[in-house]
């Protein structure tokens, strides 16, 4: 379970928490988590879903310890990632960068669809079923999020 889940797993917490370390942590978090109640797994999405539905909880949780300590909340997500060879990286992905750099635009339920499917590569309806809706919701929230995302880098551009 863990070998085939973790790349998603670890993705998804990363674009919740910007933080390579933090991500790695809450990642072996949820597994360790998933396993001491995998009893309770149901069945009813898949496991990837199910994982990033505990990294998600993991993740809240963390925010309001931090909260609670008054621990700035840039101090959580000012990490920058350090993959590889910087430069190529860049070149690559200054299109992906681009991309998620609007997304902190968009409303919070829009963002979270757009980086589970962006980032987190999952299906409309593991989407769905981590947020707690439907699958259409899932398809029509992200066909709206790129909507938003194509108007405001029209008006970007044209600025």
């Amino acid at each position: 379970m863990y070998e085939e889940n973790v790349k998603a797993v670890y993705k998804y917490l990363f674009c919740l928490t910007h933080s390579a370390d933090l991500a790695e942590e809450l990642t072996q978090e949820t597994f360790y988590q998933a396993m001491k109640g995998i009893d309770r797994f149901r069945g009813e999405c898949k496991v990837s879903a199910w994982l990033c539905q505990i990294g998600k909880r993991l993740w809240y949780r963390e925010l309001e310890r931090r909260r609670r300590q008054e621990i700035p909340l840039s101090e959580i997500t000012d990490e920058a990632p350090s993959f590889g060879h910087a430069e190529n990286d860049y070149l690559l992905n200054v299109e992906k960068v681009e991309v998620f750099r609007m997304l902190h635009h968009l409303d919070e339920m829009t963002r979270e669809v757009m980086y589970l499917r962006l980032a987190g590569e999952l299906s409309f309806a593991e989407i769905g079923s981590i947020m707690g809706k439907t699958e259409n919701w899932a398809r029509v929230t992200f066909y709206r999020g790129k909507q938003k995302l194509k108007k405001g880098r029209e008006e970007w551009n044209n600025s």
